[in-house]
């Protein structure tokens, strides 16, 4: 194994602390992970005595426990200076530690699943806590060239110099390389299998060839702590299938929807708690309505109700991020016209807006679902079931 790196999240260089002036001065929206949990980062980075691998910020063992959390157990050196670290990616922590190690190895990671199974979330979590930065990122679409991958040109400096290091733009995966960091390709079954396929040599060689440069230019080599974070959705096979030859570069991890029905609630309350936190004072999340909504995700997303009850599930994905932006636009709405406000009778319309998306038939869907589980819910007594029963009308358009 290689020695500990001398760099510490708790000597930050010179660009990563012009990063975090940065980021005390600007108002963010959406704060990278890097912003938002930055207390939490170094004072792992701090306290961190084990063996990190040449390039990390973090051990192996600090990495999982950033992203699992500690259990609610605080630690560090003293009480003014102590942490809570919180869970972050609710699944199981073998998946995590499986995920570590590839990433310490010569195969790159490829995250695959359902959409909104927090891969993205997970991907930027690792590169955080492993390389202290999720900015070096290639969102994979239709669109994505081969330059995006590998390198593009000031062409006004290539005309006035020629083939020139000056002139090169360094893509996010050359700025790795160089730096020793991890770089995330987001969605890259969405790219051209042509375009997919400019990472094979720069996973199975380490360096990215330069032949406009040639000479000792003409090679940049990775150095250590390089390596590349892939996602990919179920929902895209067969839109651009990887080769078999780049699926040999990579280990891959499923990242399956949250088993447990408390966890789910308990995620989806927390995540849209913090997101009204961040426009002002915010209500308290209505439990009882997360518990009805979530329930509701469920049923649709397995097709199969806790009761055993067999349910049409519609074309859209019933993901967990959907549960948490309804969750938010609910409680949002009671806020911004709270006169005669009535939580559940949102949820109807804001369901509908999340399954009339790509077949209209998930209205029929929808409705069939009500006319099943929902009623029968109802007619065995429970009171916000009913209520649900009242509202039907909303989705019929």
């Amino acid at each position: 194994m290689a020695k500990k790196s001398a760099t510490k999240l708790s000597e930050p260089t010179d660009a990563q602390s012009q990063e975090s002036a940065l980021s005390d001065s600007v108002v963010m929206q959406s704060p990278p992970a890097e912003v938002r949990y930055r207390d939490e980062l170094r004072l792992l980075a701090e306290i961190d005595d084990s063996h990190r691998p040449v390039g990390w910020m973090l051990s192996p063992q600090a990495v999982v426990d950033f992203i699992c959390g500690t259990d609610g157990q605080r630690i560090g050196t003293s009480k003014s200076k102590s942490l809570v670290i919180e869970e972050k990616f609710l699944g199981p922590r073998d998946i995590i530690q499986r995920c570590v190690v590839t990433l310490a190895g010569e195969r790159g990671l490829l995250l695959v699943g359902e959409p909104g199974t927090a891969k993205s979330m997970l991907g930027e979590l690792l590169a955080v806590a492993i390389s202290g930065t999720s900015a070096l990122t290639i969102q994979g679409t239709a669109g994505t060239t081969e330059d995006q991958i590998r390198y593009g040109w000031n062409y006004a400096m290539l005309l006035d110099r020629g083939p020139t290091p000056e002139a090169l733009v360094a893509s996010p995966v050359m700025q790795a390389m160089k730096g020793g960091k991890l770089v995330r390709f987001e969605e890259v079954t969405r790219c051209l299998p042509e375009v997919q396929d400019g990472l094979i040599s720069i996973l199975s060689e380490r360096r990215l060839m330069v032949p406009e440069l040639g000479g000792i230019d003409s090679s940049v080599f990775a150095s250590p702590g390089f390596n590349v974070i892939a996602t990919a959705n179920l929902r895209d096979r067969g839109v651009s299938e990887m080769s078999a030859a780049l699926k040999r570069r990579f280990n891959f991890e499923t990242i399956a929807p949250i088993a447990d029905a408390d966890r789910e609630v308990e995620l989806v309350s927390r995540r849209a708690a913090a997101i009204l936190a961040e426009g002002g004072p915010a209500p308290a999340v209505d439990k009882a309505l997360v518990e009805l909504l979530v329930t509701v995700f469920r049923d649709l997303r397995s097709g199969r109700t806790s009761e055993g009850w067999q349910v049409q599930q519609p074309s859209t994905v019933m993901s967990t991020a959907e549960a948490v932006a309804i969750t938010t636009a609910i409680h949002r709405e009671g806020v911004f016209f709270p006169s005669g406000f009535d939580p559940v009778s949102r949820l109807p319309g804001h369901l509908l807006g999340v399954v009339m998306k790509d077949d209209s038939k998930d209205r029929e869907r929808l409705l069939g679902y009500w006319d099943g589980a929902v009623r029968r819910r109802a007619d065995n007594g429970a009171f916000l079931w009913k209520r649900l029963v009242e509202l039907r009308a909303t989705l019929e358009g």
